[in-house]
Order: structure tokens, then sequence, then C-alpha cells
């Protein structure tokens, strides 16, 4: 055994390779659950309708809860998060656990996150003996609004729930200290309104509040036959980046998604108007000139890069 350095002792398995304690601890306990896993029947949809009807619990549409059975799916959804035995990860909305049971087997840590008690509890029958499984029963939308947070070394991989999927995405982008990757199924028209680019009806205020902290990548469809019960829209796994290098301040995200917020009110009138009564006439159209903006330019055809310049001129006492 090696002199210990700031992961603990290391331990040499010969000269060519050696592993720390935490490390091995992690390893194992990844292997761990995995054998439990291979005794653990992934959930079919014939298994999660049977499950439902023997506890009698019928799923809340308002809530948007949809569970994804499709095994091809969920093992696609896990490696898109690029997972390995140091990760820790955040999930939301788990339902009867068909994706948290391929997330376990691949990470150190993962927290699932929870609101409807009748499924926590389910949740905690199947996994409740992995030490690496934190199961928290909140709304995810109160859950991210601690203070302070810091899940900067986070990964989020999650099944989102359609009725909260717009506004946690917001938040998390709002957040100094956000999670570094997110991998989330939602609704395509919303996976399309976060991808979209300037000039389409897609774009909106909400390509801006993600895409300000987060890079969009690789999206791919998933057809309403692999949820239960069945959606009337089809879906979409999205991967999203964070930012590597900030396009802002931390202190300067609220005055841009005051500018954004504004800029978008009324989306068929020109921004110009609609940013009236947040800052004089005068500013507004010397920083609308100095970003290069036609004062009868409307916001759906405004930039990124733009709105990010916009709202720096504008609160620039």
């Amino acid at each position: 055994m090696l002199p210990a350095g700031e992961h603990g002792n290391v331990i040499a398995f010969s000269p060519a390779f050696t592993i720390t304690e935490k490390q091995l601890e992690r390893t194992l306990r990844a292997l761990q659950s995995s054998f439990a896993n291979l005794n653990r029947k992934s959930m079919n949809k014939t298994d999660i309708r049977e499950t439902l009807d023997e506890e009698s619990i019928r799923l809340t549409k308002s809530l948007g809860q949809n569970l994804l059975h499709d095994q091809n799916v969920l093992r696609r959804i896990a490696k898109a998060g690029d997972l390995s035995p140091t990760d820790k990860v955040l999930e939301i909305g788990p339902g009867l656990g068909a994706l948290t049971e391929h997330l376990l087997p691949a990470v150190g840590h993962l927290t699932a996150i929870e609101m409807d008690r009748r499924l926590e509890k389910k949740l905690r029958e199947r996994f409740g003996d992995e030490s690496h499984f934190d199961l928290q029963h909140c709304d995810a939308l109160k859950f991210f609004q601690q203070p302070d947070p810091d899940w900067s070394d986070w990964k989020l991989v999650s099944n989102m729930p359609y009725s909260v999927a717009s506004p946690l995405l917001v938040d998390l982008a709002a957040m100094a200290n956000g999670p570094k990757l997110l991998v989330v199924t939602l609704q395509l028209e919303v996976a399309q309104r976060l991808c979209a680019v300037p000039g389409t009806k897609d774009y909106s205020k909400l390509t801006l509040l993600v895409g300000c902290r987060y890079e969009a990548g690789e999206m791919f469809r998933i057809s309403p036959h692999c949820f239960f019960p069945e959606p009337r829209v089809d879906s979409a796994c999205l991967t999203f980046h964070r930012r590597a290098k900030p396009l802002f301040p931390d202190a300067m995200y609220q005055p841009f998604k005051t500018v954004v917020k504004r800029a978008f009110s009324q989306r068929r009138k020109m921004m110009r108007k609609n940013l009236k009564g947040g800052w004089p006439d005068d500013k507004i159209d010397a920083a609308m000139s100095a970003t290069g903006l036609d004062v009868k330019i409307r916001a759906e055809k405004v930039t990124l890069v733009q709105f990010v310049e916009l709202t720096q001129r504008l609160h620039d006492e």
C-alpha cells in the first residue's frame, strides 16, 4: 500500500496499475449492483400494467406519468449518459424504476426524485437495498430550489414527467452550478423548441433560457408505443452539455431572463415595443443599434449571442 493521497490510500497491484481505496470501493459496489440487477427482472409493458393493477395505482395524466418500458430505448438513454462507476447521477420521476435499473449498475451514486408516494413505495421495495441509491420523495421543482446547490459534477438522466419538464430545465439552466450533462426524455415538440434556430416557429424563450447555459447535442425520436399509458404525442431523448465557456457572468442570468421574457411577451409584435416600459426608449434604441438590430425586428429573429449583447448593453450602468 502506498502513501495516502487526496483520494485515500493507494493500492498497488503491479508497477503498472494502481487504484485508490475509493475507486476500488466504487468498482466493487458497481459489481454488486450488476449482480443484483441480473436477479432483478426488467419490467416490460405487461409487468408495469400488472404491478399498477395489483397496487390499484391509477397514473395521473396531470402529472405527465407515462412510464417508458421499451428496453432498447432505455438502454439507448443510459448509453447517452456516458456513465462510469465514479458518476453521480440524478433521475427525476423514476416511476417504477425501468430506467433506474439501467443506471444503478453503471454509476457510483444515484439520487432519484419521485413525487408520487405510491410509486415511491414500489421503488423502495425494488432498490432499497442498494447502498448507492438515494430516493427522495418530493416535488422536483421544490427539490432544486435549495439554497446555493452545487450539482456541477453531477449528471441528470431522466424520462422527465411531461408536466414539469420545461420549467425544470429552465430552473437547471438558471443555476450557477447546474449538472454538467442532461439526458432527458421530453415531448417531441418541447425538444424541437429547445433545438430551434432563429427565424423558425419553434424558436422561443425556452430555447434561449436553456440554451444560454447548455448546448444541445444528440436527439432521437421515441414512439408513443414505447410508453404505458401511451401518450398522444411523439417523444424524444435529447442530450445537453453544460457550456464550457459561459456566455455571461452568473449575475447576468436574471437580467438576461428579463430581457428574453419581455422580448417574447407578444411574439407577433416588434421586439422594441415589447421592451418598452422596462427601460427608457433612448436606451432601448441605443442598445439595439449597438447590437446591430433593426428597430422593427421581432424577437424570433434575434440570435442567442445578440440577446446576450443586448442584455449587457441594457444593463450597462
